[in-house]
């Protein structure tokens, strides 16, 4: 068919057709992808990625009239912009064209057609793609793997600009030394790199740093694997902060800082503006709907970097901020006495290591210790290998350098060789440091006057009476302490009444209609208790929890407990550990921890257990020097026990209760290695007749979570199977579900089910027990658990008993294939067991069709 141009009857059909053509190709046009022969044009094209969260195209900043390539947010107030691509090259005006080059790179074009930026990666394919993720990755990557950034050729994440977001990674190695990752923008209106940069210290333990070109502004302190130790308020905004991860460490000594979303939904980043401040900002989705600052530093004179110079410690609740600590004195004291601390502290009297024979003054004996409490850890500490507090101090008092000492949990020992750089004293929290002090200087100091001598006597004396009359008063409660405290003792202040009355009301449950009354635990004595812990001392800590610690304690009769102490600031709260006494109070098993008591007295929240002087599985299972002590047999027996002991929780127990914090850490070992399920402050009761719940907050451990509880907070019995599924595949493994987010796979799960579907299971076997395991039944084992870890709930097995039906013989729940193995080991050869080992037995057809069970290793 031919057209007439001529001819504008028909001309204007066909030009309708031609436009209406064109928009639709347009829109059908992907919008946050970029492929060869394609581009985005300055003057209204951008690129918006998945769920609509973040855009690329061009933009101005403020009231510049220049133009530049960047990604911001997209509809949120502001539209604040995450990265720039030509911050050093700003375009003047708008023709500027963003396309991926002849070369397979992406390339910024201004209006000469001349390329004023590029990704400049080593390209090894022209036919390259470029598509900006839901994270704000900007990827540049070949078809084959679009948006795979472990294949990716370059990406925007790996080229930072001002903002740190979820899901980057930044360097940390002490090869490369200090990583400046985050540059601000010189002003509010020109992103170019201004003087200020963000990024980590490698040397010690890990810390963020802001640098004033190179001069240090502030630092968050050292990383202890949970927080920062100069973040003091890092525990009251756990919410928000506790997202920060170490990635294990590479081949190179090579390691990755990174910040994972507790709430996939969140918006949250970190800035460093063009002022020198870091500011941590959230999206509030409310009636607001506008970005919240949770946090900025520095917030105060004592943030800023040094602020009291070297040995000085700066408080900023005083009025007078900065003081010299005992021993020291100001080295300038005119400066000092003005307000300038900038040249700090200096001691008053020297070590006695540093005094010669015939120095004056001090002594003689040898130097010794001071404490200080809540510490901002002075800068360029020295990690010291492995060891306790008492061989950190051995270590410092060898070496006459050594000013200072600390012993931190998850960084270990840590010493000062030099001065003590940007130390600060905070109200709550921090750490405790011991300060190296000469013999003279850890006595009074000072020549007391008669006149403190006389108030210190008659206050003696005042003191004396009153305990007299206290002694005589409670003669009889003193004369049955001893008795008291033989036991599990009792408290009975009111009960702490106020506590108490609530306690008791919500302690009232209903279940099915049934009232079910709170739990009759003896309340313990806390003076009892903290002589049990030795008044909670270091040395009996056993550990930290989000709880709060837990103390090892030994009644006077030899019974050894273990303490669990809730915290002020803790992560857990109140209602945790009333769920704790109401359920744990009801449940008796040999594979669950025993509760003997709890302790209210005060503001104390106290729980007593029995001792488990094997700590927790993960303290085996994920240490390389201990993994052999788990050989195969105790590793199923502990799979059993776990099983056992959630089959309990499910099905036999008067309440149906779902755990929903199941993970290696809360499973403990007794001496025998009993496995014994702990920990039951996030746990919910069912009624007989409920099946799954709901819930708005999503409490856990990211790696045992059900898919549907973490994306959905929709929790049930098939919950806790994924969690068993996933401890099941550690055991088998001796590898951590997370450990392998640096490498191919993003989890243990993903890597047993490549292995899967290669048929080749047996390779997931922990090297340390796999030449003396029994290949049948880690087989059998590493089935059951992928059964357990299936997406769907739905396809997941039960933790009840397996039932037989006469028109098709089917296993239902985990305990059930536990059941099988034993009967098969039994009866291998009886022909009156063939509906025993049927195909269709493995939960119907859904399994079979995505794995093929083999016949040789169940028969």
């Amino acid at each position: 068919m031919s057209v007439d141009i001529k001819n504008p009857v028909v001309n204007f059909p066909f030009f309708l057709f031609f436009l209406l053509f064109s928009c639709v190709s347009h829109f059908c046009h992907a919008i946050d992808t970029i492929r060869q022969g394609e581009s985005i044009r300055d003057g209204g094209e951008t690129l918006i990625s998945q769920g609509e969260i973040f855009e690329l195209g061009f933009f101005s900043p403020g009231n510049s009239t220049f133009r530049y390539v960047g990604i911001w947010y997209y509809k949120t107030e502001g539209s604040p912009v995450v990265w720039v691509a030509n911050r050093d090259a700003p375009i003047s005006d708008r023709n500027g064209v963003l396309r991926i080059g002849e070369n397979g790179n992406l390339v910024v074009l201004d209006g000469n057609n001349s390329i004023v930026w590029t990704s400049n990666a080593s390209v090894q394919s022209s036919n390259t793609v470029a598509i900006l993720l839901v994270t704000g990755n900007l990827v540049l990557s070949s078809i084959g793997s679009m948006g795979d950034t472990t294949k990716a050729y370059w990406q925007s994440f790996d080229h930072p600009t001002d903002t740190f977001l979820p899901g980057m990674r930044v360097l940390v190695s002490t090869v490369m030394g200090e990583n400046h990752a985050f540059r601000s923008w010189k002003s509010a209106n020109d992103p170019s790199p201004g003087d200020f940069s963000m990024g980590i210290d490698p040397f010690g333990s890990p810390q963020i740093v802001i640098w004033n070109q190179t001069r240090r502004m502030w630092r968050s302190g050292q990383w202890t694997g949970v927080v920062f130790t100069g973040v003091p308020n890092m525990t009251s905004l756990a919410r928000y902060l506790y997202g920060f991860k170490i990635s294990p460490l590479n081949e190179d000594g090579s390691i990755y800082l990174s910040y994972v979303l507790s709430n996939a939904s969140c918006l949250l980043r970190f800035r460093i503006g063009w002022d020198g401040k870091e500011e941590q900002l959230k999206w509030e989705d409310g009636l607001g709907k506008n970005w919240t600052v949770v946090q900025s530093e520095p917030s105060n004179d004592c943030e800023l970097y040094n602020f009291c110079g070297n040995f000085g410690v700066c408080d900023v609740s005083k009025s007078r901020k900065c003081h010299c600590p005992q021993g020291f004195q100001p080295k300038f004291p005119d400066q000092w006495n003005r307000g300038d601390w900038s040249g700090g502290c200096q001691r008053r009297t020297e070590l006695q290591c540093k005094r010669k024979p015939s120095d004056a003054g001090g002594s003689g004996k040898q130097d010794g210790f001071k404490g200080f409490k809540c510490m901002k850890l002075p800068d360029f500490g020295k990690v010291e290998s492995p060891g306790d507090s008492k061989t950190c101090s051995e270590k410092c008092m060898a070496n006459c350098s050594c000013n200072a000492y600390a012993y931190i949990t998850g960084i270990g020992c840590i010493i000062w060789n030099g001065d003590l750089i940007d130390v600060q004293h905070f109200d709550n929290g921090g750490n405790l440091m011991f300060l190296r002090l000469p013999q003279s200087e850890l006595g009074s100091g000072k020549m007391i006057s008669n006149l403190v001598i006389a108030i210190i006597v008659v206050a003696g004396l005042c003191f004396l009476c009153i305990t007299v009359w206290l002694l005589w008063r409670f003669k009889r409660n003193m004369k049955v302490k001893g008795e008291v405290c033989s036991s599990i003792p009792t408290f009975n202040e009111s009960k702490s009444k106020e506590f108490s009355t609530d306690l008791s009301v919500s302690a009232e449950l209903v279940i099915d209609g049934s009232q079910v009354n709170g739990p009759e635990l003896p309340l313990c004595n806390f003076q009892c208790v903290a002589a049990a812990t030795n008044n909670f001392s270091e040395e009996k800590k056993l550990g930290q929890g989000g709880f709060g610690p837990v103390y090892k304690g030994e009644l006077p009769g030899g019974q050894q407990i273990a303490v669990k102490r809730l915290e002020g600031r803790s992560g857990q709260g109140i209602e945790e550990f009333k769920n704790e006494i109401i359920l744990i109070a009801k449940l008796q098993h040999r594979n669950l921890v025993r509760l003997l008591g709890c302790c209210i007295q005060g503001e104390e929240r106290m729980l007593i257990y029995e001792y488990m002087p094997n700590k927790s599985l993960d303290r085996f299972l994920f240490d390389k020097t201990k993994q052999a002590l788990l050989d195969w047999g105790k590793r199923f027996a502990i799979i059993e026990g776990i099983a056992r002991g959630l089959l309990y929780l499910h099905r036999d127990s008067r309440l149906r209760i779902i755990h929903r914090d199941l993970k290696a850490s809360n499973i403990l070992l007794d001496a025998e290695m009993t496995p014994k399920i702990s920990d039951f402050g996030m746990a919910r009761i069912f009624g007989s007749n409920q099946y799954e719940a709901t819930t708005v907050r999503v409490v856990g451990t990211y790696g045992y979570m059900s898919p549907e509880y973490a994306m959905e907070g929709l929790f049930s019995i098939k919950s806790d199977v994924y969690s068993f599924g996933v401890i099941l595949l550690e055991i088998v493994s001796g590898r951590k579900n997370t450990s392998f987010r640096s490498s191919d796979h993003t989890s243990l799960i993903g890597y047993a089910w490549d292995l899967w579907n290669e048929n080749k299971p047996m390779e997931l076997i922990d090297p340390a027990i796999r030449n003396s395991c029994n290949p049948n039944e880690v087989m059998k084992c590493i089935h059951v658990g992928m059964l357990c870890v299936q997406d769907s709930a739905a396809l997941r097995p039960k933790m009840e008993s397996w039932r037989k039906s006469p028109a098709q013989s089917r296993l239902t729940s985990v305990a059930g294939i536990f059941v099988l193995f034993h009967l098969l080991d039994k009866v291998k050869t009886s022909r009156s067991q063939d509906w025993l080992i049927k195909e269709d037995f493995i939960f119907g057809q859904s399994f079979q069709s995505h794995y093929t069970y083999d016949y040789d290793l169940m028969t």
